[in-house]
C-alpha cells in the first residue's frame, strides 16, 4: 500500500477519530491508515530533516509510515499516551535514523566547521555581533551533538526537536521514564559544558543553518 496525501479518499470519518481508533479500523480498512500520514507526516519530517537533512528525511519518513502500516496490528493504545500515535511514529523514525548514524554525525560535524561571521559580513554592527554570536553557538552545539552517545542524542532530540514529553519519549524509545530523565540530564550537561556553562536553550536553533 502506498502511503501519502490523498490516499484515504472517502474516509472523512477518520478525520474525527483518534489515532488509536484509526489504526484499529485500518486493520480491516487499510485505506484509512493514510489519515495518520496526513496528521503526523509534517512533524516527523521536521524532526528527521533536522537530524539528517531534507533529502534523506524524505526517504526516512516514507519508510516510517510504511513500517508503521506493516506493524499496525501490533500497536497497543494501552501503552503510554494511548490514543496519540505520534510517539510511536517518532520511535519508528528514530530507529530508522539509527541506520544513518554516520550521516548524522557528518552533518553535525559539517555544521560545526561553518566559519564564524565577521563584522564585515553585515553592514550594521549590532546585527553583525548578534549573528556572530548565534553562529558561534550553533557551531559549538553541533560539535557537542556529534560527540554525544547515540542513546543520549536520541532522547535529547526527541524532546528538543520532536517536542515530545518525557513520558512520550519513553514510549517512543521503549525505555523507562527514569532512563529518559537520566540520559537527558547527561546530554544537557555535555551541551552546557560545550557552551562554557551556558544554558543550551539555543539547541532549537542549531538546525537553522543548512
Amino acid at each position: 500500500m502506498a502511503i501519502g496525501p490523498g490516499v484515504c479518499t472517502g474516509t472523512a470519518r477518520a478525520d474525527a477519530e483518534s489515532d488509536a481508533s484509526v489504526i484499529a479500523r485500518s486493520r480491516d480498512e487499510p485505506e484509512v491508515f493514510a489519515a495518520l500520514f496526513d496528521r503526523h507526516s509534517d512533524a516527523v519530517h521536521r524532526y528527521t530533516a533536522r537530524r539528517l537533512g531534507n533529502e534523506v528525511a524524505d526517504d526516512v519518513v516514507a519508510e516510517t509510515f510504511t513500517t508503521a502500516f506493516q506493524q499496525r496490528h501490533r500497536y497497543d493504545p494501552a501503552r503510554g499516551t494511548g490514543t496519540d500515535a505520534q510517539p510511536w511514529l517518532f520511535g519508528i523514525a528514530t530507529n530508522l535514523i539509527s541506520r544513518h548514524r554516520r550521516a548524522e554525525a557528518r552533518r553535525f560535524k559539517a555544521m560545526a566547521r561553518v566559519p564564524a561571521l565577521t563584522d564585515h559580513d553585515e553592514p550594521l554592527a549590532d546585527r553583525a555581533a548578534d549573528r556572530v554570536m548565534a553562529r558561534a553557538v550553533r557551531r559549538e552545539l553541533a560539535a557537542a551533538l556529534a560527540a554525544l552517545p547515540a542513546r543520549h542524542r536520541d532522547v535529547l532530540l526527541l524532546v528538543a526537536w520532536g517536542d515530545l514529553s518525557y513520558e512520550e519519549t519513553a514510549q517512543a524509545l521503549g525505555i523507562p521514564v527514569g532512563t529518559v530523565r537520566s540520559r537527558l540530564h547527561r546530554a544537557r550537561g555535555k551541551l552546557r559544558e560545550a557552551l562554557g556553562g551556558s544554558n543550551p536553550t539555543a539547541l532549537r536553533e542549531v538546525s537553522d543553518h543548512e
